[in-house]
């Protein structure tokens, strides 16, 4: 075990499941402090009880609803109180909101933009004082491939996704000098219980699930592992001269100009 998160505090948004809790489960294998952010506050719970008895490091559930700047803000304050000031940020909470855009209604789109870019606005609005009072903070936002390339049929999230990864490269400059570096990762398809969802979705999931894997350059779908060890490596002092970038995790998929 290597500890690469020894002695630092986290904060994992979207933490309940996929790529949130595979992050909180590397994170504190590394050794950090945790406060595991997310709605279902059951499911973080239990969580948070069998990451400490099985790696002995302080971690906590706390409901968070991500659009709420002051329920935000007082999660934060709860979790600095309990685990100490906060070194690292990672922004994972998200929703796939995949409309028409003609026939996409105004909540729909308030909510993939509230959800997807004002939530982890939030988040780093309410860490940023006290990283910046210590000269030290990791912020790693999880955007996405769709913040890079174009779905048809997938708006407005690659709207919301492209604003992530713009926002984490003006914030990574902006506070650059003062010891914040804020990074991102995009991952491509990975096998979370929302894409297993949508498999099963299909109306042949296993043949759906095939063409899926054939399409990438590797030939096979990504696990949220994947995901996880790139934010830890962003969130680690090993990356202290990487800020400001995004990091691709879809397999090689983005770059393939055709099928």
């Amino acid at each position: 075990m290597s500890q690469r998160l020894t002695n630092k505090t986290a904060i994992i948004t979207g933490a309940g499941s996929g790529i949130g809790s595979a992050i909180a489960r590397l994170f504190a294998r590394e050794g950090a402090r945790i406060a595991l952010f997310d709605l279902n506050t059951e499911t973080t719970a239990a969580l948070a009880a069998q990451l400490q008895e099985a790696f002995g490091q302080q971690c906590m559930a706390c409901v968070a609803d991500v659009t709420q700047p002051q329920q935000v803000q007082r999660a934060v304050v709860q979790a600095q109180d309990a685990l100490g000031p906060i070194d690292i940020l990672i922004n994972c909470a998200g929703v796939n909101v995949f409309r028409d855009p003609l026939g996409l209604e105004d909540d729909d789109w308030q909510r993939c933009m509230e959800v997807n870019l004002k939530g982890p606005y939030n988040l780093i609005r309410s860490v940023l004082p006290g990283m910046l009072a210590r000269h030290y903070g990791n912020i790693v936002n999880v955007a996405s491939v769709h913040g890079h390339k174009i779905i048809p049929g997938a708006f407005p999230y690659p709207v919301a996704k492209h604003g992530l990864i713009g926002m984490t490269r003006s914030l990574g400059v902006e506070y650059a000098s003062r010891g914040i570096r804020v990074n991102s990762v995009s991952p491509g398809l990975i096998m979370t219980p929302a894409a297993e969802a949508w498999l099963a979705s299909c109306p042949d999931p296993q043949a759906e699930r095939e063409r899926q894997a054939a399409l990438l350059p590797c030939k096979r779908i990504g696990e949220p592992d994947e995901v996880a060890y790139t934010a830890l490596f962003l969130a680690s002092d090993e990356a202290r001269f990487i800020n400001a970038t995004d990091i691709l995790v879809d397999g090689g998929r983005s770059q393939v100009y055709h099928d």
